[in-house]
This record gives C-alpha cells, sequence and structure tokens, in this order.
C-alpha cells in the first residue's frame, strides 16, 4: 500500500513538472525575444564590430520581467584591451532626460505645480521673455513679445521656443556668448543666462529639442529647495539603487568607464582622449545638468525602465504612480505643431514628457520598427532604450560611438528584436 501511494505520488510529481515544463516553454514561445531574435541580436551587434564600426557595444533585454536577453561584443577600450562587459559604465547624454523628467513629476505628484503652469510663477527669470523674428538691414535683433508665457509643460515637451542651433542670425551670436551650459556655472546662473536669451519662437507653435530638460532640473532645485544632485539621488537613484548612475565617476571605477569613439569613413575608428570624451564626469563642476552628464551601466539603466513599464514601481519601491507615468508616456503635441525638426526620424511618434511616444506603426520596413504605445529615448553617444508596455519589454543599448548613429544601428537593433516589420496589407 506505501509501496503504491509512492508511485502514484512520484506519478503525480512527474507529470507535474513536465506540464509545467510544456506550460513553460508554450510561454517562452509567445515571447518576442524568442530563439530566432537571440540569434538576429547576436548577428547584427557580432556585425557592427566585426565590421569595425564599432568599438564595442553591449544590449540588456527584460520580458514580462524576466531577462531574455543579454550580450556584449568588442571593446570598452579597444587600445588597453579592455572588453565590454556587462557592468561597463558609459555615457548616456540624453538617456538622462528621462530622469530628470521623473524627478520632476515627483513633484507634481505632491501638487507642488501643475503642467500649464507659467515657468515664470516659479522662476522670475523666465518673466517677460521675448521672441526673436530676425535681424534687421542693419543686424540687428527684432523682438516682439510672447503671445503667451512659457510653460512646464512646454518645457517637457520641447515647445518652450529656447533656440538650439548655431546658424540663427543674431540670435546664435547670443547663445554662444551667455553660454548657458557652461560647466561653471550653477543651475541658477544657467537659468539666469537661458531667461535673459530671445526665445527663437512663440511658446507652444514648434518642437525644437535644446535646453529645455536643463530647466526642469533648475526647476526641480527652484521648487524643492534641494540642489538638484541631491533630489534626484533622494528621490529615484537611490530609491532604486541605482548606485552607478552618477554625474562623477570615481576613481577606482575609472577602469570599467568606456572609451568614446569617432567613426571617420567605413570601419574607421578613432578613440576621442579621454581629457576630451570625458571631461564632464572626471571632476565635479558646478553645473548639474538635466538634459545630459550622466554615466550609468546596463543593469541600473534597466532597472529605471523596469520601474517605467511597471507602471511606476519595482521590487516594492514606488517611484511614481500608474497614472503618473501614463501621463508621461502619453502624447502632448498637439496636430499644430508641425514643425517638428528632426523628431520625425524617430519614427511615426509624437512626445510626452520628455520621451517619443510612438503613435503609429511604421508604413514600411524603412521606417524605425516599433510598437504603437512604447515611449523611448537615445543619446548622442548612440545609445537606446524603449520601454513597450504592450509586451511588457524593455530595451537598453550602450555603445560610445559619434557622431550619432550614422550606421543605421538602432534601426537595425530594432528589427532584430521584432524582426523586419511587414506593412498590413489593404
Amino acid at each position: 500500500m506505501i509501496k503504491s501511494l509512492k508511485s502514484l505520488l512520484s506519478i503525480s510529481i512527474g507529470l507535474a513538472l513536465l506540464l509545467s515544463s510544456c506550460t513553460k516553454q508554450e510561454e517562452k514561445s509567445d515571447f518576442i525575444v524568442n530563439e530566432l531574435a537571440i540569434a538576429r541580436l547576436d548577428s547584427t551587434l557580432q556585425a557592427y564590430v566585426n565590421s569595425g564600426n564599432v568599438a564595442g557595444i553591449s544590449a540588456l533585454i527584460f520580458e514580462k520581467d524576466q531577462e531574455v536577453y543579454f550580450n556584449a561584443f568588442g571593446y570598452a577600450n579597444k587600445e588597453k584591451n579592455i572588453p565590454m562587459q556587462r557592468n561597463t559604465i558609459v555615457q548616456i547624454y540624453s538617456m538622462t532626460k528621462p530622469i530628470t523628467g521623473t524627478s520632476l513629476m515627483t513633484l507634481y505628484e505632491e501638487g507642488k505645480f501643475q503642467l500649464d503652469d507659467p515657468l515664470e510663477k516659479y522662476a522670475p527669470e523666465f518673466a517677460n521673455m521675448k521672441v526673436y523674428q530676425g535681424v534687421d538691414e542693419n543686424g540687428k535683433m527684432i523682438l516682439v513679445d510672447t503671445e503667451r508665457p512659457v510653460t512646464i509643460r512646454d518645457i517637457t515637451r520641447h515647445t518652450g521656443g529656447f533656440p538650439n542651433r548655431d546658424n540663427i542670425p543674431g540670435l546664435s551670436e547670443v547663445m554662444k556668448e551667455k553660454d548657458a551650459r557652461s560647466y561653471e556655472n550653477t543651475l541658477t546662473v544657467m537659468a539666469e543666462k537661458i531667461g535673459s536669451t530671445p526665445l527663437w519662437f512663440q511658446p507652444g507653435t514648434q518642437w525644437e529639442y535644446g535646453q529645455s530638460v536643463d530647466v526642469q532640473a533648475f526647476l526641480v532645485e527652484r521648487i524643492s529647495g534641494i540642489p538638484y544632485e541631491e533630489y534626484v539621488y533622494e528621490h529615484v537613484l537611490g530609491p532604486l539603487q541605482m548606485s552607478d548612475t552618477r554625474y562623477v565617476v570615481r576613481e577606482e571605477d575609472l577602469d570599467r568607464f568606456s572609451a568614446a569613439y569617432q567613426r571617420t569613413g567605413e570601419g574607421e575608428l578613432t578613440q576621442m582622449p579621454d581629457s576630451v570624451a570625458h571631461a564632464f564626469n572626471l571632476k565635479k563642476w558646478p553645473l548639474t545638468p538635466g538634459g545630459f552628464g550622466l554615466t550609468s551601466t546596463l543593469d541600473d539603466y534597466m532597472t529605471f525602465a523596469r520601474m517605467l513599464v511597471n507602471e511606476g514601481s519595482l521590487k516594492g519601491t514606488t517611484i511614481l504612480k500608474p497614472e503618473t507615468v501614463k501621463l508621461m508616456a502619453t502624447n502632448h503635441l498637439p496636430d499644430s505643431v508641425t514643425e517638428r525638426s528632426w523628431l520625425p526620424s524617430k519614427g511615426r511618434v509624437g512626445f510626452g514628457i520628455d520621451f517619443a511616444v510612438r503613435t503609429d506603426p511604421p508604413a514600411s520596413a524603412e521606417e524605425m520598427n516599433g510598437v504603437v504605445g512604447e515611449f523611448f529615448w537615445d543619446g548622442a553617444a548612440s545609445t537606446l532604450f524603449w520601454v513597450d508596455p504592450v509586451n511588457e519589454l524593455t530595451a537598453v543599448l550602450f555603445v560610445q560611438l559619434f557622431p550619432y548613429d550614422g550606421i543605421r544601428l538602432h534601426k537595425n537593433f530594432r528589427d532584430a528584436v521584432y524582426g523586419k516589420y511587414v506593412p498590413t496589407p489593404n
């Protein structure tokens, strides 16, 4: 009798394990990042290194709260024979922006401001701004009053009117002279300089990438009364245990700080001197910008992305409410904003609060691939991340390559993840 019970128990356990295994296999086959995708990813990333167009590259992908892909190829520092690794530290440049936006929105949740509040309500540095209308026959700028004040919503979606080009007659010269983004400026000095520079266009009428997120960092500091670097650590980086995400790389971590490379031609790379490429991150400066400047690792930035795909919480730590994340990941650009600079090159997207937001599927296989509802951003050194809530997928791609993605890296990486886009027949 006892033997029979033991046999039945063994059979039951075996069947349970078999069913569990089958269920897991069925679940895995439904994943976007399956065995075929993994093979595509490996071959795509390896090919960039083999061709000599990238020194080192790495990627990390989570799907349905599981790690489904990691690999690293090539070198973080080719000259020193240091391989690209999971804990390699890179400069994330504009991928700093979503972290700043998250910091700002923690204050929004506390009722400290509304998105359509005038910026000047909290920062008189931005009161009575003028708008550029060109130059007269003597080269003097023609200025008019703003039709409405710059709002906080404007600085979260890049419609504030702040100039960001070096070819605007008269205005670009003023920008260069003021040098608002000098590392020697505090955020307050930076804000004074931006606020005293004429706007390029009327607030809310165009999309123009620029200094808006640096102004967000200043606003966080002004509203909270806490230095921005302290605030972002206390409210975002610290709670998420993102200990490798910071402005200054510690001396003991310099051996895993990736070199930066300039692509000068097909298969031709030149390492940029650390004294130039890493100038901002090797010492503490007065400026703590919101739009650039942080360094990070794959796992740190993935932690941030997973918090977002989980609607503001991760592993029992809540940074934002689900409705706040949804607000950030919603397109805030009205159809009336038709001038959008290079934003359309990212795909059929609008812009939320410090993220591009995909509003429509690609119309052809040549367009940037992605899923409607995803939100994402990238960095000057060709880094990229996105959050795909539909498939519960987050992806982070790290490389240190200038100029910005001239080799269709982002396009090919996305195609490797999802498979090449096939338009639906009409």
